[in-house]
């Protein structure tokens, strides 16, 4: 990691102004248009095929043979399996489509015997869970075709399988799974080219029941998710420095700390093949020799930061646990070491440079650690942002302003190093431009804002949680991830943190478990003969432990040839999720008015189609299917979000952060991003709960995001992903403020709680653990803030309520009222 020294903090800019103003709606729905007087934001502008797919696929006629499988899939009906996905709701009638509790994936329709061996939609799940046979068919749907993948997913349970033949298809190189087909004991067809296989003479043998003669029971047939520990033959192709320093160097970890945060109660993981350096900068760059025999840390300075050179590059990467004592010091000294400089440059780019130096021979892991602008050397950046301009509708500078990072990670990915940048600062950093670093390398990015050791506790908090799970979670080295799918199927567009070595090939220097990925599809042969079809992920990659490993997830999904088919398999979040990938992208290569319109859009075409194609009566009003019925709220979530939303002063690094998170966060987190959950935490109980290792955890109603459903006299909790609110009414329940948070009445509430006290009574076990259960669910640590109407983070709090109307944006109610009169047209 690095370590870069700051100038003193910047005044808070002017605020952003406000676009226009809306009258604010009394509760509830109202039976009237907008105000004539307030002009919709979103304009309906037809954007050709740009939800669907980038680029035109030509159809060809016919496709390959029937899969063989269950009779019992032939004569099944999707509509009458799916019957409640497909009750019409009328939105603007339906007040609350809200679910009291968390939303489950939509199952696919598949015989049952299929059905259990599908993979967990945790790891796997695509936009459509019914197939359409034709990208015709897949048009008039208006919904786009993609999946979501969590490939390297921390599982409590893992089937691995360790075997000298590990069977795949002779053609596609697909890896069996639960979904081939076996014609007899020694013959496999390929669920994805349909090749008809040998079965090997050492799959004949099944280890777990240890018997002869049941390939079909192998684990592999039984398991869609499973990892192989490979062969020798997995390891052609790769550096042999790797395979030479296999025992001793595979996993590095090239750290630093910023002044004042470091965290020497973590234990730095490893085994005695682990090495690590440090390097620190500001307008010099600042080697540390840890060789062993010292008597403490040697600080080695190079001033040429034009042509940086590596002093002692034998004695810069040590042996962790040989040195560890050596390591320990320089982490403890480091705090003081430039307390009192007056340096203010930040020689990045060349810091950069010399730790590529340092890793390239061997691969590994780079952190950066960056507190303010880099503003010397290669790679020197200026500010790019006008605080007057932080509302603006027209954003810019969504793009980097040099393309020295990117190229620098390309380099750093063909050298198996993937470089993970912590920015922890209080003023503009450029993070359209330094985020490149991580994006190219398969890397992570952690944002700070406002970020101070002393003024600002719960920053602190979740820096250092974050810092512990970031250095101890499991970790992937070298690499790549292949998605495959059935013949017909075309993948033609990714997103997420990696470089496309080829067209169906994902670079990973590093893989981590809290990774999400995602991939556009097309149809580009008919699947008419088909009854099913697959999508298979495999990642290679090895341990820390120097082992070649494989998880391979294999998702299997039904082809329908009808529209009503295809919008009952409809995944609302899965759909979300995707577009707010393609509208990052949008957003930068066209313009965030393109970006929010075509979200609008896709919102008004898909119901559009819904409303002419399946619905056999027509009836007046907004009318969804039940699986639909929450894709206009998340689209207007999404237009509300910090990465999209205009009109409300937004800081330039905290859109771009907030961009980086949809890209490349697993769907499971997005979503809480997207449209956070609202709980009333006030009145707690027992009924209902959850019991997890002998924990209660109570289990509340989720709560529309409106201010309606607040009152003075309650205590409600938000869950926005990255961070909780805690609002404490003006008229709490005097039990909850003494019971909970250790006060005698309201006026008593510390502005900046950032902890609950642990009291030993119910209410505070009650609260404590939900907060606690729901923390637990992500890898990330979210910061607490309890607000009351006085807590400058109030509007924070506030303008994550989705449903109501603001100064630049529609209510729920009248975005509703827009996408009718779209659709009507």
């Amino acid at each position: 990691m690095f370590f870069s020294i700051t100038a003193g903090l910047p005044q808070p800019g002017p605020p952003g102004r406000h676009l226009g103003h809306y009258p604010s709606l009394p509760p509830g729905y109202q039976n009237t248009s907008a105000p004539h007087n307030a002009t919709s934001p979103i304009s309906h502008k037809v954007l050709l095929n740009w939800l669907f797919f980038f680029f035109p696929f030509p159809q060809r006629p016919g496709g390959p043979g029937p899969a063989q499988l269950s009779p019992s899939l032939a004569a099944m009906s999707l509509q009458s399996s799916t019957p409640e996905a497909l009750r019409v709701v009328n939105l603007l009638q339906e007040r609350n489509v809200l679910p009291p509790s968390t939303i489950p994936a939509p199952t696919p329709c598949l015989p049952q015997d299929l059905k259990k061996l599908n993979c967990n939609p945790e790891v796997f799940r695509c936009t459509l869970t019914s197939i359409p046979q034709t990208q015709s068919l897949l048009n008039k749907a208006k919904m786009p075709l993609g999946l979501l993948l969590h490939p390297f997913k921390d599982l409590s349970q893992l089937p691995v399988v360790t075997s000298s033949t590990i069977v795949r298809c002779r053609s596609c190189r697909t890896y069996i799974n639960p979904f081939v087909s076996f014609l007899d004991q020694r013959r496999w067809k390929c669920n994805l080219c349909y090749r008809i296989n040998d079965v090997p003479e050492e799959f004949m043998y099944n280890p777990v029941s240890r018997s002869y003669g049941e390939p079909h029971k192998r684990p592999e047939v039984q398991n869609a998710t499973i990892e192989f520990i490979a062969p020798s033959e997995y390891m052609v192709g790769f550096n042999k420095l790797h395979r030479q320093w296999a025992c001793y160097v595979l996993k590095y970890l090239c750290v630093s700390f910023f002044v004042g945060l470091v965290v020497i109660n973590v234990l730095l993981p490893g085994d005695s093949r682990t090495k690590i350096g440090f390097i620190t900068f500001d307008s010099t760059i600042h080697f540390y020799n840890l060789q062993e025999g010292l008597s403490q840390p040697q600080m080695l300075i190079v001033s040429d930061i034009e042509d940086v050179f590596l002093p002692t590059p034998d004695s810069l990467l040590v042996n962790l646990n040989e040195c560890k004592e050596l390591v320990q010091d320089l982490l403890k000294s480091l705090p003081t070491l430039f307390e009192k400089t007056m340096e203010t440059q930040s020689a990045l780019g060349s810091a950069l440079q010399a730790a590529f130096k340092l890793l390239s021979p061997t691969g590994g892991r780079m952190s950066i650690f960056q507190t303010q602008l880099p503003n010397l050397g290669v790679g020197a950046l200026q500010s790019r942002e006008d605080p007057n301009q932080r509302a603006s509708a027209k954003v810019r500078h969504l793009s980097p302003a040099t393309d020295f990072y990117k190229k620098l990670a390309l380099d750093c990915s063909g050298q198996q190093v993937a470089v993970d940048l912590f920015l922890l600062s209080a003023q503009y950093c450029d993070l359209a431009s330094l985020g490149c670093i991580s994006r190219y390398s398969a890397g992570s990015v952690y944002y700070y804002p406002s970020y101070h050791h002393c003024h600002n506790p719960a920053q602190v908090e979740r820096f250092q949680k974050d810092l512990k799970r970031y250095i101890t979670r499991k970790i992937g080295f070298e690499a790549v991830m292949r998605i495959r799918c059935t013949k017909g199927l075309s993948i033609h567009t990714f997103h997420g943190n990696f470089f496309v070595r080829s067209t169906d090939l994902l670079s990973l220097p590093n893989v981590n478990p809290d990774a999400g990925f995602a991939v556009q599809m097309s149809i580009e042969e008919n699947l008419d003969d088909m009854q099913i079809v697959s999508f298979q992920a495999a990642l290679l990659y090895t341990s820390s432990k120097g082992e070649r490993r494989i998880r391979v997830h294999t998702l299997c999904l039904p082809v329908v040839n009808s529209l009503t088919d295809i919008f009952s398999g409809a995944d609302v979040q899965a759909i979300t999720g995707l577009l707010a990938c393609m509208a990052v992208d949008r957003s930068v290569t066209a313009s965030m008015s393109d970006a929010r319109d075509a979200m609008t859009n896709a919102a008004i075409d898909s119901l559009s189609s819904y409303r002419q194609s399946v619905l056999t009566i027509q009836q007046p009003g907004l009318l969804a299917p039940a699986c639909l019925r929450l894709f206009p709220l998340y689209i207007l979530a999404l237009l509300k979000q910090k990465a999209f939303r205009t009109g409300t002063s937004t800081r330039l690094d905290d859109r771009v952060f907030a961009m980086c998170q949809l890209k490349y966060q697993p769907l499971a987190y997005t979503m809480l991003m997207i449209h956070p959950a609202l709980y009333r935490i006030d009145d707690l109980t027992d009924e209902g709960a959850l019991n997890i290792n002998e924990r209660t955890i109570p289990q509340p109603r989720v709560l529309q995001l409106s201010v309606e459903k607040l009152s003075r006299e309650g205590a409600f909790l938000m869950d926005a992903g990255t961070v909780m609110y805690l609002w404490i009414g003006r008229n709490c329940n005097p039990n909850f403020l003494t019971q909970v948070l250790g006060v005698p009445n309201y006026a008593a509430v510390p502005e900046n709680l950032y902890l609950l006290p642990e009291l030993d009574t119910a209410e505070s076990q009650r609260t404590r653990a939900f907060i606690g259960w729901l923390r637990d669910q992500r890898p990330f640590f979210p910061s607490l803030h309890v607000i009351r109407d006085e807590s400058q983070l109030k509007a924070s709090f506030l303008q994550n309520m989705i449903e109501d109307r603001t100064e630049s944006a529609l209510s729920y109610y009248e975005f509703l009222l827009h996408l009718q009169q779209q659709i009507s047209k």
